[in-house]
């Protein structure tokens, strides 16, 4: 058995910028702060983390209630912003998937800094939600190895201690999704349909690097090994 563990923005999906909208539409309605973009990096990260660095930017408190009022707020203003905003599903991602789910002894997970309910919402616009039902999520962390952790604790629970590293393949579009595929001893695939490049994926010393998932057959062949 192969396990793929897959990154959603910039890998799956790139939503036009509707996360970031929805982030900051959450802090006007519900914080009444300026919704004007601080320049706080969202590539690569858990939700936690950037939901942190925004709430200290505005001076809000970082208590787990104004967690919870920002989670309400953001989950209830996402699916308004994916549809106005002009996002995709990455070339390959469909086929691919569809490749995969013809092999019974690959499966599908999540390893994502979206927060579970966010993932699903963004994966279920975009018609994906189907093929993923466990993984690592970024509701409670904000470094991006605890959450390969989690992903790695669901890949057991659902398909058992025996399953070892190197049936693992973590897949992302940034530097973090290599670092964190590392950090549970699996093989790392960086796909360039974020905003880092080949050369920048590969200076993390990724087992696969590929420009989109329309030349994934390198990569298909080493799951069906």
């Amino acid at each position: 058995m192969k396990i793929c563990l897959f990154d959603i923005d910039g890998t799956l999906i790139t939503t036009g910028g509707a996360g970031k909208q929805a982030f900051l539409q959450t802090l006007q309605k519900t914080f009444d702060v300026e919704a004007i973009d601080p320049g706080v990096p969202f590539a690569g990260r858990t939700d936690r983390g950037i939901v942190g660095d925004l709430f200290a930017h505005f001076d809000i408190a970082a208590n787990d209630q104004n967690w919870q009022r920002f989670t309400d707020a953001y989950l209830q203003l996402l699916p308004g912003c994916l549809a106005q905003c002009s996002g995709k599903v990455l070339p390959g991602i469909q086929s691919f998937l569809e490749k995969i789910g013809r092999h019974s002894d690959i499966q599908l997970g999540l390893l994502t800094g979206n927060m579970a309910k966010g993932a699903s919402i963004k994966l279920r616009h975009y018609g994906l939600d189907h093929h993923f039902d466990f993984g690592g999520f970024g509701d409670q962390h904000t470094n991006r190895d605890r959450v390969a952790r989690q992903a790695l604790n669901a890949t057991h629970q659902r398909w058992g201690q025996d399953v070892a590293a190197e049936q693992i393949f973590v897949i992302g579009d940034t530097p973090a999704d290599i670092r964190c595929g590392k950090a549970i001893g699996a093989h790392t695939v960086g796909v360039c349909t974020g905003k880092y490049s080949a050369q920048e994926l590969t200076a993390e010393a990724a087992n696969f690097v590929l420009e989109d998932f329309t030349v994934a057959d390198p990569l298909f062949e080493k799951l069906n090994a």
